[in-house]
């Protein structure tokens, strides 16, 4: 598979686009309408972007697909019909992004012809902005065996371990921070879990978002509710984006594509997304990278989790700007250059972490992708404090002073930083304040 993006268009300007698909303030409601044949990309199949046309075009501000301008989409469905027929290719599902001033058409190219040619042949396309794969991208994660009991599993927590994130919680919960789960299927059915998903979209197919495991625990790390006899979430009062880009396979690994990912990306950045967690690794992408860049322009802190056998450069950790996550398990070990993206990885509990599973059940899961949703949970800890803080000042808050290889993560001492009025230190007695001013 592959994608391309081109011109075409005379589309308005990238800024004037993304103000006019602004969400409305304070909607936490927002659903995504999907397009009919909204799926899974397939093998000999590709994307190809066009520009969205000019300003009287405005897409509907909760945005999975839907267009206000009816004839304005007809015309431009024609545009991507006539140019899939100039290259022997068949139109076969749509999807705007709008943050990236660009329409995204699937399209389907013959078993006999190959990838090569079609990029070839579409670099000499004048429209053609750029071809690539549709990359393939897998869940950074392993599943262990069910706790002993689902009562009292707090104890147990690396969080309660080592963050001591009970005490942390009298000066900072979170609270209607908004952290997009991009990521398998939340069961937001589960008692750990009801209540905290502001939105459960599903961008792999058109059916419900069914509840998957890795979604599950990544969603319960981040934000589970205390008193179910279950988890205590890093940030329980965090508003959570539960949306699907990903899905379970028969053997229970995670998999998604650059397609349902970049639909993705594109709704979070335009519904109010304030932390993106991506419990994700694969190769580098240039769509994906391009939505990034647009989070962060926007003050989107992104979270990655790091693939720790990549032999070189792998997304989302490599991105520039994006808090790049190991598990605590790793420690010391010493990671190559494109691994992540020239700061040393931040390092957080991501082994036996016991977290919501499907059905109302907790199960023991280990690796990065559980590490990256604890520090996705720390962000909005820091938000509710600091909500005018940028992700580079909040990592520096992560990571004080000199740091080698990877940075252990003391959750105490940050808050301690951000509410500079008080001393903090965390123990079995809780989260203790000593007046250092006025």
């Amino acid at each position: 598979m592959l994608l391309a993006c081109l011109t075409g268009l005379a589309g308005s300007p990238l800024a004037a686009a993304l103000e006019q698909a602004a969400p409305p303030a304070g909607d936490e409601t927002l659903r995504p309408v999907l397009a009919p044949a909204s799926h899974v990309p397939g093998e000999h199949q590709l994307l190809v972007m066009l520009r969205l046309p000019a300003t009287h075009f405005r897409p509907d501000a909760s945005y999975g697909g839907r267009y206000i301008d009816d004839s304005s989409r007809a015309a431009r469905r024609r545009r991507a019909e006539e140019l899939a027929r100039q290259h022997g290719l068949t139109l076969v599902d749509d999807w705007p992004m709008p943050v990236l001033g660009l329409d995204c058409y699937v399209m389907r190219y013959p078993d006999q012809d190959s990838a090569e040619r079609i990029i070839a042949s579409l670099a000499r396309d004048p429209q053609v902005e750029w071809a690539q794969p549709v990359a393939s991208f897998e869940g950074m994660a392993s599943d262990g065996p069910p706790p002993p009991a689902a009562d009292a599993l707090y104890p147990v927590q690396p969080a309660a371990r080592y963050w001591h994130v009970a005490e942390l919680h009298r000066q900072t919960t979170g609270r209607d921070i908004r952290v997009a789960v991009v990521d398998s299927g939340i069961d937001a059915s589960h008692p750990d879990l009801q209540g905290q998903l502001a939105v459960n979209a599903n961008f792999v197919d058109n059916g419900a978002t069914p509840a998957e495991n890795h979604g599950t625990a990544v969603a319960g790390i981040i934000a589970a509710r205390a008193g179910h006899g279950g988890i205590l979430g890093v940030a329980p009062q965090a508003r959570l984006l539960g949306l699907r880009a990903c899905w379970q396979q028969a053997d229970l690994a995670t998999r998604c594509n650059s397609f349902t990912l970049s639909k993705a990306l594109n709704y979070a950045i335009l519904n109010g997304a304030q932390i993106i967690n991506l419990s994700l690794a694969g190769p580098p992408d240039r769509l994906l990278d391009r939505l990034l860049d647009v989070a962060m322009e926007r003050g989107i802190g992104v979270v990655g989790a790091v693939d720790a056998k990549a032999s070189g450069a792998a997304f989302p950790a490599s991105h520039r700007g994006v808090l790049a996550v190991a598990s605590q398990a790793e420690a010391g070990k010493q990671y190559t250059p494109g691994a992540s993206n020239g700061d040393p990885p931040l390092l957080a509990p991501g082994n036996d972490v016991p977290t919501t599973a499907p059905g109302g059940r907790w199960s023991f899961v280990s690796g990065s992708s559980y590490a990256a949703a604890h520090v996705s949970g720390m962000l909005a800890l820091m938000a509710q404090l600091q909500p005018n803080a940028t992700t580079a000042q909040l990592r520096r808050l992560l990571q004080p002073g000199e740091a080698l290889n990877t940075v252990n993560i003391d959750a105490c001492a940050t808050i301690s930083r951000l509410l500079r009025h008080c001393s903090c230190s965390c123990s079995a007695a809780g989260l203790t304040q000593r007046g250092v001013g006025p």
